[in-house]
């Protein structure tokens, strides 16, 4: 047995072997032009059986049952599977019938790519199925799946270790098919978003990734050095400030996909790497941008579902406009029964304290009340529910209230009991703003590790003038778990970040 090699990986790279030994590349290099997909086969064959009789399709073997002579294959594609029928003299014409007895039967295996060309029929037990003429080794597999099995109709020993799943999430497609369908319902989700805001005529934007100061959001940052310039740079944790800057250069209406980093924890809800919407327009408030999100929401609701209900678990959520509105303040006394307006730090302190809500000497008054909607309602909220007009402690780029003291024209929108978006009437007074960041600062020698940068050229931005602005960032990945009832963010990402294999060895570099 070859080192490191199963007994199963063994045989078949010893398959491998024999393939090339009898001159079948198991990898050829020649394009396999497929005219059909298993799904469109299903749906339109019962209901006109001329069809498909020169039918050529390409997938993977997921189940052999061979019976002598002639055999059944289920064949799986990127639309579902079907049935194949191999017969050893319609596959193998002359005298030779290698391509059957051994090839087929005995080097071929269970994940194995092929094409096949046949007609379509449907069998005495009612099963549409592919009769093939002609078949072909496409790639041959050389680790064995971990199939599914049934019984019954029942699924046992699957594929269901989170571990292995995220890991391997080449092989979570494969066996498990359905996770395909929520990446698909993404690419919706975000074609739906995306037309959205492009019928408005807001211009879609890049803007970098690698920053030289982290700004736009209270997080920590990845750190790196770039060796040509001599200077430390960090991934972004947010895109607000670029897009600002886009303002004042002229445009009225910008928006960006950004792929964003934040150096913190991880849970079900949380992954260093992950995508945000964030839109900016000008001459708009926050009170504008609370219809605005509130019709997309909806519209991508219809646009995937066909109706604004959607199933989270065990709740129904309904996206259907009006939303329902609180300020935050009125959230808490609803929740908590307390008034905290006018209240100071120690008072703030002491009701955390109360409330059994954990709060540190790092955390000012911003950060106490954050901690106390977070812990005492925000789980309670289950409906989309803008939570508007925060502490100014909390929001250092929104622009003060019009009307009401110590506070900022913000909101939240919230949905089964977590963060969806995050939006602000733009702070657009520079003076103001360099304030801001000198209270970030000083929080910053509290011991506050997310406390915000003073970022200079953005303040020269300010400087030349920005209009009256309204600005959203909006959770793909989280509004993407609500859309398609996925409990975890790992769920929702392709390739969410893992700890490292203890088994992986050391990375090997090619020259």
């Amino acid at each position: 047995m070859t080192t490191g090699l199963t007994e199963q990986e063994t045989i078949r790279r010893n398959s491998l072997n024999e393939l090339i030994r009898l001159g079948i590349n198991p990898y050829p290099p020649e394009t396999f032009e497929v005219n059909v997909k298993a799904a469109d086969i299903k749906k339109n064959f019962p209901s006109d059986n001329t069809l498909y009789q020169q039918a050529t399709i390409a997938g993977r073997i997921m189940s052999r049952r061979i019976m002598g002579a002639a055999s059944f294959v289920e064949l799986q594609d990127e639309s579902g599977r079907i049935q194949l029928y191999v017969k050893r003299d319609d596959i193998c014409p002359g005298e030779d019938k290698t391509m059957y007895n051994t090839v087929f039967k005995k080097l071929l295996d269970i994940g194995d790519i092929i094409g096949v060309t046949g007609f379509v029929f449907i069998t005495q037990m009612g099963e549409i199925t592919i009769h093939v003429q002609s078949l072909k080794l496409l790639s041959k597999s050389l680790r064995p799946l971990p199939i599914v099995k049934e019984k019954e109709d029942e699924v046992f020993d699957a594929y269901t270790d989170p571990e292995q799943r995220y890991r391997q999430r080449y092989v979570d497609m494969i066996v498990n098919p359905e996770v395909r369908e929520v990446f698909v319902k993404r690419n919706i989700l975000l074609n739906s978003m995306r037309n959205y805001l492009n019928n408005k005529s807001y211009l879609e934007v890049e803007t970098p990734v690698l920053q030289p100061l982290y700004g736009g959001a209270a997080a920590r940052p990845f750190k790196t050095f770039h060796n040509a310039l001599d200077m430390t740079l960090y991934l972004r944790i947010a895109n607000e400030l670029y897009l600002k800057r886009l303002i004042v250069g002229g445009y009225d209406g910008v928006y960006e996909f950004s792929k964003d980093f934040r150096n913190e924890g991880m849970d079900r809800f949380h992954n260093p790497e992950f995508t945000q919407m964030e839109l900016y327009v000008a001459y708009k408030d926050y009170e504008w941008m609370m219809n605005l999100t509130e019709e997309m929401v909806e519209k991508i609701a219809m646009d995937m579902h066909g109706t604004t209900r959607v199933q989270v678990g065990e709740n129904t959520i309904d996206f259907k406009r009006p939303w329902k509105r609180f300020t935050m303040y009125e959230a808490i006394h609803h929740f908590t029964g307390l008034d905290i307006d006018g209240k100071t730090e120690e008072e703030l302190g002491a009701i955390a304290r109360e409330l059994g809500v954990p709060i540190d000497r790092t955390m000012a008054k911003g950060k106490i009340i954050d901690q106390i909607f977070g812990e005492k309602c925000e789980p309670f909220l289950i409906q989309p529910t803008f939570i508007t007009d925060y502490p100014v402690e909390m929001s250092p780029l929104a622009k003060k209230h019009r009307s009401k003291e110590g506070l900022v024209e913000r909101f939240e929108a919230i949905c089964n009991g977590k963060e969806l978006c995050n939006a602000f009437s733009e702070l657009n007074d520079p003076i103001d703003q360099r304030e801001r960041f000198a209270s970030q600062l000083e929080l910053g020698k509290r011991g506050d590790d997310e406390s915000m940068v003073l970022d200079e050229d953005f303040l020269r931005a300010l400087e030349f003038g920005m209009p009256p602005t309204a600005g959203l960032g909006i959770g793909i990945d989280r509004l993407t778990m609500i859309m398609t009832n996925s409990p975890s963010i790992q769920d929702v990402l392709f390739f969410p970040q893992m700890r490292a294999e203890k088994h992986s060895s050391s990375p090997v570099h090619f020259k």
